[in-house]
Order: structure tokens, then C-alpha cells, then sequence
């Protein structure tokens, strides 16, 4: 009998989840089975796996979140064939200045997490209402959570204090970073692809619907643009980014924005698609740019936010000896990838055109000084090895 985890990545309009055997010594990094609900808050919400195609799917008006979780328990439960579900790993956005490692999730961690909520309410909300309906269901059965912000423990104080009264920093008020999961996997995965040279000035891009960068030593995070909470950094498809606080002090000072409405606009309603009016997907703006000013405008400026990053974040590694590409945006425009490369040769960073439209593993140019990859993330695999390494007395 296998012990089985599933684990369940959960945003505010979809549920991805997979499941993943962690009797064995190493889990198999690919799942057993997969898939996604997608559309859960829309008129048209449907379910897709690794076994079948996606299919309309009916949740109901009043609680379609509450039943579409409901749908993916029903659907593991016949991917069991007599093995064992042993736990449920999610991934959280945000642990706080409290939670740096994974954690069973009882009452009073429920409790914990839900205050930061509006620190991440893009994310966070989702996936404590999962857990939540979870325990609800079964309550014996034990939910993993797993933190997006456990990565960045390792930054330096400077990294992590902010120029504001030094109460702030004592109060929890700090950059804390994200996309950690992701970030592990990659410190983990770097060396097999590039060995001992992983282990030097290297800057991951994870770029997907959301995006940050992180730059390591020795495979540790020592800088990252995502801060106090998942709105800075790099311009996103709708979030604005590092923006100028005067600018939100005048809305709300001068245009009676309250920040409710501010923080729709922040969250929502910027990045790539504010800047367009079109999209939030640079497949669709590429494919508009030339006839559409503003699409080409939000592309320079998306491209341009991403390369100003990288290169103060070499600035502050003391260099470059690698960058690597992942998420959606990252492992799968080859376009986006090879406009920021050209914004790059500043750094001795050359493209090797041919290996970049092929989504080569390296797509340096040989006399490129850094080398350039692509690196497929694996966020639920991580989530996966956390449950087992947290419950193994337990198994």
C-alpha cells in the first residue's frame, strides 16, 4: 500500500493539485495525477486531469469554492486503487516573521495565517478557506501548510529592514519575499543542470503571472523583489510592481481613492494590463503590439522593469555567473526571454538565438560570460517533500 500526498496549490478563480507518492526514500518528482478546476467564481467553471480533458464542471451559486474542493477529494479518492491518502500539503503564500518552516496546520496556525491575509489577498484567503473546508471534512486527516516566504529566511538584515522607523521592522514590518517554493526547487535542481557553478552569483526570474527574482549565493536567497508583501518588484500582468508611495498617498489624499479601491487597482487592475487596456498575457500582447501603441508600451516597460532588476540585483550580488528562466512566462516566451537578454549584454550576457526559440536547457551563446538557462519550476514537488519530511514518524 502506497502513502499517497495530495497536494493543492489554490489561487482565487482555480485549484491546482497533484498527488504524489512519499512512501519511497525519493518521491517521484513528476505526480501520479494531476489536473486543475479552473474558473471556480465564473458562469463556465471547469475540471481538467492528467486522464481526462477538461469538462465543464456545475458548482453551484453559493458555495462553488467549498465544492470544488469537495469535487477534487471525490476525484483522488478514485485515483486511490487501494493505496493511502495520508495528508494534504498546500501551498501558502505567506508565513509571516513566524512560520520559516512547514507546519501542521491546527486551530491556532489557522488562526495565525489568517492575519496575514491582507498582506497577501490574492493568495492567502484561498488557500486557508481549502484548508479550512478540509479539516471540516476529515478531521483526523493532516493538512501541510507550506510557505512561500520559508526561502527568504536566509536574507541578510540589510536585505530584510526597510527605510522606515526601525519600530516597523520590530512591529513585522519587512521585506519578506515569495515564490520561496519555487526558489527552493531551483537550489536543489541548479547543480544537476550546471553543477558547482550553480553555487555562485545567480539570479532566478520567475516569471509568470506573477514575478519576482531571486538572487543566490551558495544556492541561498540573498536578495529577492518581492518585499512586505506581493505587490513590489517587477511589473506584473495585473499588479503594478515598485511604485512611488507618493503616488498612492495622492490618490487617496487628492482623488478621495479609499484604499480599498487603491489596493483593487494595485491588485487587479495594473501591470501589463493597465498599462495596455488589452491583456494580461504577453502571448496576447506580442501578438498586438504592432498595431496596438499601448501593447508595445506595456511590453517595453515590463521588459524594461525586469532588466533594470537584474542588474541591480547583480550590482548587489557583486556580479553575474547565471540566470535562469522559469514559470510560465519564463520557461515559455521565447520572445520576453531574448528581449531581456538584449537588455543584458551590458553584463557580457550573450543569446544563442536558435537554442532560445527551441526552449533549450542553456540558451547562453557559448562566449556568453553568464550562462543562461531554462529551468521547468516544481512547486508541488517541493510541497510534497515537506509533508513527508514533517510527518515521517507519523508514516
Amino acid at each position: 500500500m502506497s502513502k499517497l500526498v495530495l497536494v493543492l496549490n489554490c489561487g482565487s478563480s482555480s485549484i491546482k493539485f497533484g498527488l504524489f507518492d512519499i512512501g519511497q526514500a525519493e518521491i517521484p518528482r513528476r505526480p501520479r495525477w494531476n489536473g486543475k478546476v479552473d474558473g471556480i467564481l465564473g458562469p463556465h467553471p471547469s475540471y481538467g486531469d492528467s486522464l481526462t480533458r477538461p469538462y465543464q464542471v456545475e458548482l453551484g451559486c453559493e458555495h462553488p469554492y467549498s465544492e470544488a474542493l469537495r469535487y477534487i477529494i471525490d476525484r483522488t479518492q478514485a485515483q486511490l486503487h487501494g493505496d493511502r491518502l495520508v495528508a494534504i500539503a498546500h501551498r501558502v503564500v505567506h508565513g509571516g516573521s513566524k512560520y520559516f518552516k512547514p507546519v501542521r496546520v491546527d486551530d491556532e496556525v489557522l488562526r495565525d495565517l489568517r492575519s496575514y491575509i491582507p498582506l497577501a489577498p490574492l493568495h492567502q484567503p484561498f488557500a486557508l478557506e481549502a484548508i479550512e473546508r478540509l479539516l471540516e471534512i476529515d478531521p483526523g486527516l493532516p493538512q501541510v501548510a507550506c510557505f512561500d516566504t520559508a526561502f527568504h529566511h536566509t536574507l541578510p538584515e540589510v536585505e530584510q529592514v526597510l527605510p522606515l522607523p526601525y519600530a516597523a521592522y520590530e512591529r513585522g514590518i519587512r521585506r519578506y519575499g515569495f515564490h520561496g517554493l519555487s526558489y527552493e526547487y531551483m537550489a536543489m535542481h541548479l547543480p544537476e543542470l550546471a553543477g558547482d557553478r550553480a553555487r555562485g552569483r545567480t539570479i532566478v526570474a520567475h516569471l509568470g503571472s506573477g514575478a519576482s527574482l531571486c538572487g543566490m549565493q551558495d544556492l541561498r536567497s540573498m536578495a529577492t523583489t518581492m518585499s512586505f508583501s506581493a505587490l513590489d518588484g517587477l511589473m506584473m500582468g495585473t499588479r503594478c510592481g515598485a511604485l512611488d508611495p507618493g503616488v498612492l498617498l495622492h490618490m487617496m489624499e487628492v482623488e478621495h481613492l479609499t484604499p480599498a479601491r487603491v489596493g483593487e487597482m494595485l491588485y487587479h487592475e495594473s501591470g501589463l494590463l493597465g498599462v495596455s487596456g488589452i491583456a494580461s498575457d504577453p502571448r496576447v500582447l506580442l501578438q498586438c503590439e504592432a498595431a496596438e501603441p499601448r501593447a508595445r508600451l506595456a511590453l517595453a516597460l515590463y521588459v524594461r522593469r525586469i532588466v533594470r532588476e537584474i542588474g541591480a540585483m547583480a550590482a548587489a550580488l557583486g556580479g553575474l555567473d547565471m540566470l535562469v528562466f522559469t514559470a510560465g512566462i519564463g520557461e515559455h516566451n521565447a520572445e520576453i526571454r531574448k528581449r531581456v537578454v538584449d537588455g543584458l549584454d551590458f553584463l557580457g550576457l550573450e543569446l544563442d538565438e536558435a537554442a532560445n526559440q527551441a526552449h533549450a536547457q542553456v540558451i547562453s551563446a557559448p562566449g556568453s560570460r553568464p550562462l543562461a538557462l531554462v529551468a521547468l519550476t516544481n512547486e508541488e514537488w517541493m510541497a510534497a517533500r515537506h509533508a513527508q519530511a514533517l510527518l515521517r514518524f507519523d508514516l
